[in-house]
């Protein structure tokens, strides 16, 4: 069998790289070429994108190529069987009919995920189906109407999850040759000789294609190629699925697929953070990512064709699966996912973080607001100065605003003394008001105006610049605690010998340095 498998992988490789070369050249001529219309292709000259078409026929040629010789030489049949071969590749042919449909004329979503459903739905007529879910229910038999749409999400999911990476040269069929030499691996060791046998043409046949999609490249993969690698290595994987351990048969196709299903996690997520349709393309998948961040276009592939290494090495320990491997595999893949995800720096994440941060922070902000709402119900009955002074304080102290300025303006009918116009007092939790002159900060001037409509000054906060959240609702200085306050400074102002301390009479801090 190893020389069969050779043999196959060789002439398979050769019959791509011919093909290729073939198919470039008509379809450039013919015009059947991609164009870089918007920022999300990052090619700048107009190029064919039907490089599934060689793909497909070199993979289809090898497997004919097996079936004649098998004619000859029955002992090659041992082991396998044609008929399971026919009802994986009957399918395929869907999807690679699909692929040349959106590639030559465009397909709407709703289309290709109908077709892939149909296919996928042959593929578990057919046998190749999710059989359980151990993590979720335990070791039973799943029933068909439950087995049934997971078979169709698992195939339409890996399906587009290979299309969906396909934004660089060789990025898509270079992860795909990872995964589909971990597929073949995998077959081996189960003894699955009709994936292993699947699993190497296809090998052969990305590889030889490789050779002009590799940067710079001279064609591109397109859907009809994209579409069919990842129908194909759904459909191994549930093929292969049927001989492994229930633990190896789920974990491992889901880590050696992890670059293209990670990628397909992070747009819809990000797409639903940001309230955006899923299906809305964008330039802010992994690799425009690291485009970004000043990585070159051979550097991002190279970097990606790194993690799908890490990725297919990992999944290959979890075929001899203990409790100390799996614990290890998760561990290393779940840090390896929040640090690169860290990294890349994605706005929606930044913000889910916030709120998360804030969330966790809930208590101190139901407790700087009630700060305040104290303070709007004490003001109400302050019946001083000096009490609407000490309610400030109080109310400022436990938040997370560090001074407050009060301007008081007199108005014909106060009690205060003339001289006393435009007196005001402060507040700073630092030990010297000058020294917040001179700290990066920003101020809030809330003017105080009675109910009666009358202007009674200003009151200004400032809070020093940090990297914490504001852990206070800033509606609820502006709405009802400024007029509030003014009540009570026209109340206070207006009652008989108002006294203001004369050691709260300070020189404001300099604007210029705010």
């Amino acid at each position: 069998m190893t020389l069969l498998f050779f043999g196959l992988f060789a002439f398979s490789l050769a019959l791509s790289f011919v093909a290729t070369r073939l198919v470039r050249d008509v379809a450039t001529r013919r015009g059947w070429v991609s164009l870089p219309r918007d920022g999300r292709h990052v090619h700048e000259f107009p190029l064919p994108r039907l490089g599934g078409v060689a793909i497909f026929l070199a993979f289809s040629i090898s497997l004919t190529a097996w079936l004649v010789l098998s004619l000859a030489f029955p002992r090659l049949l041992d082991g396998l069987a044609p008929a399971t071969l026919l009802r994986i590749y009957v399918p395929a042919c869907l999807i690679f009919c699909l692929g040349i449909y959106d590639d030559l004329r465009g397909a709407s979503p709703y289309l290709k995920f109908a077709v892939q459903a149909i296919a996928a739905a042959m593929l578990f007529a057919g046998g190749m189906r999710v059989l359980d879910l151990p993590v979720i229910f335990g070791p039973y038999s799943l029933p068909w109407f439950v087995g049934l749409p997971l078979t169709v999400l698992w195939v339409v999911a890996v399906t587009n999850a290979f299309n969906l990476i396909d934004g660089l040269d060789g990025l898509a069929a270079g992860s795909a040759l990872f995964s589909t030499m971990v597929v073949f691996v995998v077959s081996l060791v189960n003894h699955s000789w009709l994936g292993s046998l699947m699993s190497v043409i296809l090998a052969g046949a990305i590889l030889g294609f490789l050779r002009f999609n590799f940067n710079p490249a001279t064609i591109f993969l397109g859907d009809s190629g994209s579409l069919f690698i990842g129908f194909l290595l759904s459909a191994l994987a549930l093929a292969g699925a049927q001989k492994a351990p229930t633990f190896v048969a789920v974990a491992i196709p889901v880590v050696s697929f992890g670059l293209p299903i990670l990628e397909t996690l992070l747009s819809i997520l990000r797409r639903l953070i940001s309230g955006r349709p899923i299906f809305t393309a964008d330039s802010e998948h992994i690799h425009h990512k690291l485009l970004q961040m000043g990585f070159t276009h051979r550097q991002v592939v190279i970097v990606l064709y790194a993690v799908s290494a890490i990725f297919a090495m990992l999944s290959l320990f979890l075929l001899w699966p203990t409790g100390s491997t799996l614990g290890l595999v998760l561990a290393v893949v779940g840090t390896g996912i929040w640090l690169g995800v860290q990294h890349l720096n994605y706005l929606e994440f930044g913000e889910l973080r916030r709120v998360a941060q804030r969330t966790i922070d809930q208590r101190q902000i139901v407790i700087n607001n009630l700060s305040v709402r104290r303070a709007v119900a004490e003001l109400r009955v302050a019946a001083d100065f000096d009490q609407v002074r000490s309610i400030l304080i109080a109310a400022f102290r436990s938040n997370d605003f560090d001074a407050f300025e009060l301007h008081l303006k007199s108005l014909p009918g106060d009690h205060a003394p003339a001289a006393d116009n435009n007196r005001h007092f402060h507040w700073s939790k630092f030990p010297h008001i000058a020294a917040l002159a001179n700290q990066p900060l920003w101020k809030l001037t809330l003017d105080l105006v009675t109910t009666s409509n009358r202007h009674r000054g200003s009151l200004i906060v400032y809070r020093v610049y940090s990297q914490r959240d504001l852990q206070l609702d800033v509606n609820l200085l502006t709405s009802e605690f400024p007029v509030t306050l003014a009540n009570a400074v026209e109340r206070v102002l207006t009652m008989p010998d108002v006294l203001v301390a004369a050691g709260q009479a300070d020189t404001p801090l300099l604007a210029a340095n705010l």
